[in-house]
């Protein structure tokens, strides 16, 4: 895990009194044993949550161990087409996917801590673990996708593993599907502090984003996210092409693959194959660790867009309007939650939409200043490390109490 960041070190973002109510909380769990379980260490929103959550869960005193789910290609491709089900895409299933899915899980039976108190397993590449639960101990099913459009047969035959669970978190009250167990809502977070989101000088900024090959002088339009078909990056271009003309600008297209996902490739081909056709597009495949210089780009770039078909919630929005940028969104998963329509951004629902209104902004500065503005105390007020980090606490209380129902975690 990288960059150990004292709790206290927040306290000028988030204030003195937030920190001594997080300290209240887990002085009650003093020594309370967590594992959390997920498929991949780098690469992606989950993985990036863990490297920062897990170290101020140690530092309050919980014993936490993060593990992660050994895979093979195989196992990885399945799980993928599974991910894009439940996000509501039309796949079709290989006859043996159910069968990867239980060699590998099997495979994996010796991940599951015996001792901790509460096992959080992050999405359904590891949700079938819980066959292999002790007799003591809470298990939560923590879920980052949309599930609202979800693919009926994937969810039938994901929800017999879940309802094993003793609950559920989503990101969102719409998220939450007909369960048997127990539900939590619970947004996630971003570390302000991390190296993706702490303060750089805008010169050093700059200097750093010439030095990935982009004129920091010409107005950017950037999209950051994985070389993946549900965050339409083809479209992105698209769009930019549609609004070229006006204003003169660039497009930067940032970002890179996961461990889990092996589709990546392959769609990295296919933008660039697109990007070829438009002038002034650059396209970065950068590795997992690049998490400064995506914070550069952010904090240059004039419009940030986030065009995804589907989306979890959406963390690059959060990290975006962090750093004061205007977002124009598909109105889609958590991104219709952050983005307050013509206030911190604006929400979209085709390509000619997201053209008119990169056409816009990059025409009125002082419009991007003030959404920008509006849009970074929005994410100070609700999407902060801390505050999750508290509502985490608050619910391993709550699950080790068995309250019922859809609780919300909120404040």
């Amino acid at each position: 895990m990288s960059g150990r960041v004292e709790l206290d070190a927040y306290a000028d973002v988030v204030g003195q009194s937030e920190i001594e109510e997080i300290r209240v909380i887990a002085d009650r769990l003093q020594g309370f044993k967590v594992q959390h379980v997920n498929s991949t260490r780098v690469g992606g929103g989950v993985a990036e949550i863990l490297n920062r959550t897990v170290p101020l869960m140690e530092e309050l005193g919980l014993d936490v161990r993060w593990d992660v789910m050994r895979g093979d290609p195989a196992f990885f491709e399945a799980t993928k087409l599974i991910h894009n089900a439940l996000h509501g895409s039309s796949v079709r299933f290989p006859p043996d996917i159910v069968q990867t899915m239980r060699e590998v899980t099997q495979r994996n039976a010796d991940v599951p801590w015996p001792e901790a108190d509460v096992t959080v397993i992050h999405d359904p590449q590891p949700v079938g673990l819980v066959q292999f639960r002790g007799k003591t101990g809470k298990w939560i099913w923590r879920c980052h996708i949309d599930l609202s459009e979800a693919d009926i047969r994937v969810w039938s035959f994901l929800r017999m593993m879940v309802e094993r669970y003793d609950c559920s978190v989503f990101h969102l009250p719409r998220y939450t599907k007909e369960l048997m167990i127990p539900q939590y809502v619970l947004p996630p977070s971003i570390d302000p502090l991390s190296p993706k989101n702490e303060e750089i000088p805008l010169p050093e900024a700059r200097e750093m984003v010439s030095r990935l090959g982009v004129d920091p002088d010409l107005p950017i339009v950037l999209q950051v996210s994985r070389f993946d078909r549900l965050k339409d990056p083809v479209g992105v271009i698209e769009a930019f092409r549609l609004a070229s003309g006006q204003e003169p600008a660039q497009l930067v297209l940032a970002g890179g693959g996961a461990d889990d996902d092996p589709e990546g490739a392959k769609v990295l081909a296919e933008v660039r194959e697109a990007a070829s056709r438009v002038p002034q597009v650059h396209i970065l495949d950068l590795p997992p660790d690049r998490h400064r210089d995506i914070n550069a780009l952010q904090r240059v770039a004039t419009v940030v867009v986030q065009k995804s078909v589907r989306e979890g919630f959406g963390l690059v929005v959060t990290e975006a309007m962090w750093k004061g940028k205007p977002v124009i969104g598909n109105a889609v998963g958590g991104i219709r939650e952050q983005i307050i329509h013509g206030m911190t951004g604006f929400l979209v629902h085709s390509t000619e939409g997201t053209a008119l209104r990169i056409r816009q902004l990059l025409g009125d500065p002082d419009l991007c200043r003030r959404m920008g503005e509006q849009a970074r105390e929005s994410v100070r007020v609700n999407y902060l490390l801390p505050s999750i980090l508290k509502r985490w606490l608050v619910m391993f209380l709550a699950v080790h109490r068995d309250l019922r129902g859809v609780v919300s975690l909120d404040d």
